[in-house]
């Protein structure tokens, strides 16, 4: 699909220069002298470089169609994480790079989106939220009641958060995925 260079947004994937390019950042500028363009900087998918890139607003990129699919996490191993499809009970495994840091969010029958592009699975998105367990945290000090303050606390995957002072070990609270933040107790 055709896209002008004034529709880009961030998050898209675009096919440019014959690789697949995710856009981090984008600036529309209309300078007082010659025509509009627009300021792109996308990361490479396959080679993880960086470009930036200025496109005139007549200008036209092709957006990358991706194939979205549900699919269950099972297990992960050294290299990678497994998951399989609820419907048709097909099993796939993606290596823990292309999944990054959110790996760690992932519990056993977590439903994902996995994007694909040509049959190469690029993206996995998480829920939202979902449900982690306080593992330690700091004692909340008396008299540090601000409604800004909070402490240090470790989840049971490891992942470090800062949640409010009255948040014990041991407590189920709903984090969000996108932010890495604490959202609400249980």
């Amino acid at each position: 699909m055709k896209l002008y260079a004034s529709e880009i947004r961030v998050g898209m994937l675009i096919e440019y220069k014959n690789d697949l390019w995710q856009v981090l950042k984008t600036q529309h500028v209309k300078p007082g002298k010659g025509g509009a363009f627009a300021q792109v900087e996308m990361k490479s998918v396959n080679k993880n470089t960086k470009l930036n890139e200025r496109f005139r607003s007549s200008e036209s990129v092709e957006k990358a169609t991706l194939d979205e699919t549900k699919f269950n996490y099972l297990y992960s191993d050294e290299i990678d994480y497994h998951f399989m499809n609820p419907k048709s009970y097909e099993q796939i495994n993606i290596k823990k790079e292309v999944v990054g840091d959110k790996g760690k969010m992932l519990t056993e029958n977590l439903e994902v989106s996995i994007s694909f592009h040509n049959e190469e699975p690029l993206i996995v998105d998480l829920p939202n939220q979902v449900t982690c367990i306080i593992e330690t945290t700091d004692v909340a000090l008396k008299g540090q009641t601000a409604s800004s303050s909070y402490k240090p606390a470790t989840l049971d995957n490891g992942i470090n958060i800062q949640v409010p002072p009255f948040i014990d070990s041991g407590d189920k609270i709903i984090v969000d995925t996108r932010t890495m933040e604490y959202i609400k107790k249980i």
